[in-house]
């Protein structure tokens, strides 16, 4: 039998509930994420475009892939739709090719959201990016061969690495 499921706490984008002796978070309404592994083909190389930002619970900046809540502002919109706009308002490029790569978790055992990884190909840069007007994202254009490095670097500038970089680091750290 499983046992009921009790709010505690609900606002506009999360809810603290508790299960049991369980407690853990979740996104209202059903929504979940769009995250974007972009890559770009391009005459220097390939290239991962990255993004970063503060981030308040973190108290720091933190090193990640495109990323958004898919349906929070417009009601029915897909994680496709999401993932093209996101990667767009974020980054300011447009891909050709949207690929679904599945869903997945990054913290199971505090919160049951669940994002769709989208892998882009086809980029064109199309404007600055930066986000929102409530956002402050700066842009990184990485070349995959530089990527641990790169990593190193802004771990060293006290920059917080989110959990899906590991995508890109997974080679390297299997190697050691």
């Amino acid at each position: 039998m499983t046992e009921q499921r009790e709010t505690h706490w609900s606002g506009r984008f999360i809810a603290v509930h508790q299960q049991g002796r369980w407690e853990y978070v979740s996104r209202v309404r059903g929504i979940g994420a769009a995250v974007i592994l972009a890559i770009e083909d391009a005459p220097d190389g390939r290239h991962v475009i990255l993004v970063e930002q503060y981030r308040v619970p973190l108290g720091a900046n933190s090193l990640e892939l495109p990323a958004g809540l898919v349906g929070d502002l417009q009601e029915g919109e897909t994680p496709e739709q999401a993932a093209a706009k996101e990667l767009e308002e974020e980054t300011g490029y447009r891909a050709d090719t949207l690929r679904d790569c599945g869903r997945f978790c990054s913290s199971p055992g505090l919160t049951s959201e669940t994002f769709t990884l989208f892998r882009a190909t086809g980029l064109k840069k199309m404007g600055a990016g930066g986000g929102t007007e409530h956002e402050n994202i700066s842009v990184h254009r990485v070349a995959l061969d530089k990527i641990e490095d790169f990593v190193e670097a802004k771990r060293s500038e006290n920059c917080i690495i989110d959990v899906r970089i590991l995508i890109l680091l997974a080679a390297g750290l299997l190697k050691r």
